[in-house]
């Protein structure tokens, strides 16, 4: 394994545990997500929204981790990516669109985590190994 792939998924193991402090806040206590995150309109952050919002997060979490101790596993790697894309996408339009998440130290943390993330998992896609299936194949097309 490359050392770039043990580098990210030293990454993904960490981002997994922040998530998991994130997702233990969102159940604790709602008001860190209108404090943190969505201080444009906070009056619209609810217990219901933060938990939502926290099993979310801990979903995420679960599918990372699972991606570092499995890194190899292309169908997990692509699925772990696309947390981050969509994370990243929710961050965007909540700051740009919705106009519920101004670009404080709360909203930018995580955009440049999941920035990074998907910059890192593109990377780090072209080390992954492909499957003895799929080089089986392709050699005996050759032939």
């Amino acid at each position: 394994m490359s050392r770039f792939l043990n580098v990210l998924r030293s990454w993904l193991v960490m981002v997994s545990v922040i998530a998991m402090g994130n997702t233990m806040q969102s159940f604790r206590d709602h008001s860190f997500l209108s404090e943190k995150l969505y201080t444009g309109t906070p009056e619209f952050v609810n217990g219901l929204q933060a938990r939502t919002f926290g099993i979310w997060t801990l979903l995420s979490s679960i599918i990372r981790c699972a991606c570092a101790f499995d890194i190899q596993n292309r169908t997990l790697y692509h699925i772990t990516l696309w947390t981050f894309l969509l994370a990243l996408g929710h961050f965007l339009s909540e700051a740009f669109i919705y106009k519920t998440a101004p670009l404080t130290i709360g909203i930018m943390a995580p955009l440049i985590v999941a920035s990074f993330s998907i910059v890192g998992m593109l990377i780090g896609f072209q080390c992954i190994a492909e499957p003895q299936e799929v080089v089986g194949a392709r050699q005996k097309k050759r032939n």
